[in-house]
């Protein structure tokens, strides 16, 4: 203890705030907690309902259609793997709750940062509680998370949550702000309202930014995914929660990996949503040149 200033107990009035929260919301933090679960869960089992060489084609083809044919043979390899070292079931569990998580940080990012885009007062202020968000180490999450939560995927959820929302907030007021004056002064000269601006100008035009934005999201959800397995959420995470604890190398390489594929695999889906215009060589682009064909030769 510094005898020349005098000690703020921070730290002891945010936990006399979170003991006065557990006790007087304890029923809402169960709630919440039992419906992340039951989505996490259902998610889960939605994943696992298709057998696997099924869910592995339909993932390749996803990724044929979004991006191109090389992009569905590097996920026909990766996933195959996935499933040859045992680590199907872990991983879908895993893309359950990145998938939850990033859904739930898109409705809450996109409103907020078009709020900020449009009102210089709110993005002010939203800095820096996203500076906060971003930079706090994710495991003092895990604290408070453990205490309004239990163990399960509820807490692993939330930190996820928190630790990937601000860059969906920053990159919407960043493809907002970034819309060209010139063009929104042409919708006002029109006569169009801002409300017709956003939904015609803005935010179309915003779109590759947005999706950069969630992006960065589901790659952050997904980097946390070995957090989430440390407070008790099944998955890719806890395997290597269980490699470290037993010095397992094999199991943490292998679970390592599956974290690594799936990552590439969201990354380049996502990537190609932000450059919708480079699909030259995707699935639907052969489709539509094979319609084209059909239409000429009749």
């Amino acid at each position: 203890m510094n005898p020349t200033i005098p000690h703020i107990p921070i730290g002891d009035v945010v936990d006399a705030g979170i003991g006065w929260l557990r006790a007087n919301a304890g029923a809402f933090f169960d709630g919440l907690s039992a419906l992340l679960a039951i989505l996490t869960d259902a998610l889960t089992d939605l994943l696992l309902a298709v057998p696997e060489p099924v869910a592995i084609v339909l993932f390749a083809l996803l990724g044929w259609l979004l991006r191109s044919w090389k992009m569905a043979l590097a996920t026909l390899v990766t996933f195959l793997l996935i499933w040859s070292m045992n680590q199907w079931t872990t991983s879908m569990q895993t893309l359950a709750l990145v998938l939850i998580a990033t859904v739930i940080a898109v409705v809450l990012a996109i409103p907020l940062g078009i709020w900020a885009a449009r009102n210089d007062a709110v993005s002010a202020a939203l800095k820096p509680i996203l500076d906060f968000m971003q930079t706090m180490p994710a495991f003092v999450y895990l604290i408070p998370a453990i205490l309004f939560f239990g163990i399960g995927a509820a807490p692993g959820l939330i930190a996820t949550l928190i630790f990937a929302l601000p860059p969906g907030v920053r990159m919407t007021e960043l493809g907002i702000r970034g819309v060209d004056h010139e063009t929104v002064e042409a919708g006002h000269a029109f006569g169009a309202s801002d409300g017709q601006i956003l939904r015609g100008i803005q935010l179309p035009l915003a779109v590759p930014t947005i999706m950069a934005g969630v992006n960065q999201v589901i790659m952050l959800a997904l980097s946390m995914a070995v957090i989430a397995g440390m407070v008790g959420a099944d998955g890719l995470g806890k395997e290597v929660v269980s490699a470290i604890s037993t010095l397992n190398t094999a199991k943490g390489v292998e679970a390592g990996l599956s974290v690594v594929f799936l990552a590439i695999y969201l990354d380049r889906l996502t990537g190609s949503l932000a450059r919708p215009g480079d699909q030259r060589t995707s699935l639907l682009a052969w489709l539509r040149s094979r319609r084209q064909a059909a239409a000429r030769a009749s």
